[in-house]
């Protein structure tokens, strides 16, 4: 089984945790000034990287509370969590 160190639990079974989807997408705006292709790839397009991608996950077993996280797609392993807000970390 997978552990995730949640940032507020420590280390807990993946099975209390769900992914959120991709992290850091800017939402457009002012909604009257946005077309509805730019409405479309805000909702429904999402990056799909081999590799380190950055994700939202959120601890419902546990605190509730919802992080961020850089995850290697090809190996699952989680090299980073940080708080929502806080920029992603550089990692290798």
């Amino acid at each position: 089984m997978l552990l995730i160190a949640c940032p507020f639990c420590g280390p807990r079974p993946e099975l209390e945790f769900s992914c959120g989807g991709q992290a850091h997408i800017a939402r457009p705006g002012p909604p009257e000034a946005v077309s509805d292709a730019e409405w479309a790839q805000y909702l429904f397009y999402r990056d799909n990287p081999k590799g380190l991608a950055r994700e939202r996950w959120r601890h419902g077993g546990g605190c509730g509370q919802w992080f961020n996280a850089v995850r290697d797609t090809l190996t699952h392993d989680f090299k980073a969590v940080y708080p929502m807000g806080a920029p992603a970390p550089e990692t290798g």
